[in-house]
């Protein structure tokens, strides 16, 4: 597998990655089977590079991904900005989770909550080491603009003192955000100097915008763009999920014309949908989320077709992308 630079630092990542969100039993329900085929068919491929969070089942995703991971070669990022505290939540799906382990979420992106996250990863996945840091899930998407500003002054303040910390002294490699939205991103670049932001769902068929400003940004000052929810939450593969929730009439619409497209030219719209992020240089890795080993393996599979350099001029002469947004050259996995 091909691999790609993260910021300014010496790690490198595969440009396929696994994201580890499913691994939780987010919105689907998933035993540790399922998530145990999903990596070992990674690594039987040559994929090493690993993405999860302890917000994922609540700590589940850890477990897994630490007990599959130990002893092997691998990259692993996860992330800080939730503690978990012992005793069930009492609506698991109010946070789009089913069957997690007996905990709940508390936001704190402080000094302190980062470093006891931080160790706290380290004993639920069982391993020494952790290769990226993120702080998880700040923005106004997530918070609302009064809580957000809270949380960020938070991070400002005291918790980007941590991230930078564990940085300097060795314990992690690269540290960044992982978010759903680029204006979070284009803050955080005034208060620090990030390694990588894992952006999900921004950049992708659907949504180019970060071309205008962040990706320019990012670039400036040698940061990397993690692409997560390739396939923007399941509508770019068939489903009907967008963004999390039910796609809307105009995501229909236009998923359709993607769809009429990549018809056109014999292409399946997934292989696209993994394929173009990858256009651009800022952009070292894609990490959709599986929930199977044979989910998996039609993702190696998309990652392999041939995309012929007609579609994507189709598509831009379409409208359906955006003018700025480089298209790929060739197979960006091969």
């Amino acid at each position: 597998m091909q691999k790609r630079r993260i910021g300014r630092t010496d790690i490198e990542v595969d440009v396929l990655g696994v994201g580890g969100a499913p691994f939780g039993g987010n919105f689907a329900t998933l035993d540790r089977s399922d998530a145990a085929g999903v990596l070992e068919t990674a690594l039987a491929a040559g994929i090493s590079y690993v993405d999860t969070a302890p917000f994922y089942g609540f700590g589940r995703s850890e477990r897994v991904v630490g007990d599959l991971l130990r002893g092997k070669q691998h990259v692993l990022s996860t992330k800080v900005g939730r503690l978990l505290v012992p005793g069930a939540a009492p609506d698991p799906m109010e946070f789009g989770m089913i069957d997690p382990l007996p905990f709940h979420p508390v936001y704190d992106y402080t000094y302190d909550g980062v470093m006891r996250s931080y160790d706290a990863s380290l004993q639920r996945l069982g391993l020494d080491r952790i290769d990226i840091l993120m702080a998880h899930d700040i923005g106004e998407f997530q918070h609302g603009p009064e809580e957000n500003a809270r949380h960020f002054g938070d991070l400002k303040t005291s918790g980007y003192k941590a991230l930078e910390e564990l940085k300097s002294s060795g314990q992690v490699s690269a540290i960044g955000l992982g978010v759903n939205e680029k204006e979070i991103c284009l803050a955080a670049l005034e208060i620090g100097q990030w390694d990588v932001f894992l952006l999900a769902g921004r950049y992708t068929l659907l949504e180019q915008t970060p071309v205008n400003d962040l990706f320019p940004a990012c670039e400036a000052a040698g940061t990397s763009i993690i692409c997560g929810g390739p396939f923007n939450s399941g509508v770019l593969v068939g489903r009907e999920m967008w963004n999390y929730a039910k796609a809307p009439e105009d995501i229909v619409e236009r998923v359709a014309k993607l769809k009429a497209v990549a018809a056109d030219h014999g292409v399946p719209l997934p292989a696209a949908a993994l394929q173009f992020p990858l256009g651009h240089p800022v952009v070292a890795s894609v990490i959709p989320g599986s929930r199977s080993a044979a989910e998996f393996e039609g993702i190696l599979k998309w990652a392999k077709q041939p995309i012929p350099t007609a579609f994507w001029e189709d598509l831009r002469e379409k409208d359906l992308l955006h003018p700025d947004a480089p298209l790929p050259e060739g197979n960006p996995y091969e």
